[in-house]
């Protein structure tokens, strides 16, 4: 399986997780990889099994939420001819594919209970049964599972096997969510920019104003890197104009025309009252530039000098009060001259 994306990170936290990943690739063990949508699970996958004496042998993968819950079974192990309805011809499972490899399965907090039992002697005994057949046969395959859910709590929730966690557990590799990575938002924005540039066949690379700049360092990003190259790459391609890149839209859905969705109105029953528009507060006008950045980043300078003010100038509890990491707020403060950079930092 021949990739074109490429792990890129210089934070702390991503660099511990990607160690960790790479210490445990060399053991042949169970290696279960946590971590919230577009943090780049399927990535760490690929590097355990590339870094692995498993390198050369086929790598599968296999989404267990993409399939029916009646299909995941015969997805993993195989079916022989008349299995059931449908299956015309027997045909191998994942794990079979993946004799001598690694088999990744994505999604794992999805599978059904069922599936669990089966799944936890194919890897207690290396022993698979296809569905139709009463022969079991041996593989050999490493497991490499993921997920974004906090599996213990599945388990007191009596929804997922407690000795199918251990088993897969050997080590569990957390990846951080990028709004806890600040420091490589810029880095990873600069390599999709640059990507989708020469893809465009465009002459050069503009880059971002330093508007734009703070604008991916401020924002949240709930999906994550996934999220980050959508938005960077959807910028590029719009930007017509020459000069560094200035417009960055990060939700693709907004539109003054958006329909409005109304649930169905059942037989009998009343139609539902239109809701009145949300009003919008006039601020009132003030001296200095009326557009709307200047506007904005007047507002966010006053907003965290009175935030410091209010948590007496102690800038881990001013992050945690307004929602923001540390470096976050470090990063903001000094954006609008609040601190310098060698500027000493009080601490509770």
């Amino acid at each position: 399986m021949e990739r074109t994306h490429h792990v890129i990170g210089q934070s702390s936290a991503f660099l511990d997780a990607l160690e960790l990943a790479s210490r445990a690739a060399a053991l042949d063990r169970p290696v279960l990889v946590i971590g919230e949508r577009g943090t780049g699970k399927e990535l760490v996958a690929e590097r355990l099994h590339r870094l692995s004496p498993r390198w050369d042998q086929p790598l599968v993968i296999m989404n267990c939420a993409a399939l029916p819950e009646t299909l995941i079974e015969a997805e993993l192990f195989g079916h022989e001819a008349g299995a059931f309805t449908g299956a015309t011809k027997a045909r191998a499972g994942r794990f079979e594919e993946a004799h001598q490899g690694t088999l990744f399965l994505d999604e794992l907090g999805t599978l059904s209970m069922a599936a669990q039992d089966r799944l936890l002697r194919a890897v207690e005994y290396g022993e698979v049964t296809r569905i139709g057949s009463s022969r079991p046969m041996r593989v050999d395959v490493r497991i490499v599972a993921a997920t974004n859910e906090h599996l213990p709590d599945k388990v007191a929730r009596h929804q997922f096997r407690a000795d199918l966690l251990d088993r897969l557990s050997f080590e569990v590799v957390t990846l951080p969510p990028l709004r806890a990575r600040v420091d490589d938002v810029l880095v990873l924005a600069e390599h999709f920019g640059r990507r989708m540039a020469s893809e465009l066949q465009r002459d050069g690379w503009p880059g971002f104003t330093r508007a734009a700049e703070a604008a991916l360092v401020a924002y949240q990003w709930p999906g994550n890197v996934r999220e980050l190259r959508n938005v960077v790459e959807r910028a590029v391609y719009r930007w017509d104009e020459d000069g560094p890149i200035d417009a960055i839209q990060f939700d693709p859905f907004h539109s003054p025309h958006r329909p409005t969705t109304t649930a169905p109105v059942a037989s009998g029953a009343e139609a539902p009252v239109a809701v009145a528009e949300a009003t919008v507060t006039v601020v009132p006008k003030e001296d200095g530039p009326m557009d709307y950045k200047s506007r904005l980043a007047r507002f966010e300078c006053e907003l965290l000098q009175t935030a410091m003010a209010e948590n007496r100038f102690n800038q881990r509890a001013t992050a945690e009060a307004l929602g923001l990491s540390y470096d976050q707020l470090r990063h903001a403060l000094k954006r609008h001259g609040l601190i310098s950079g060698a500027a000493a930092e009080s601490v509770a």
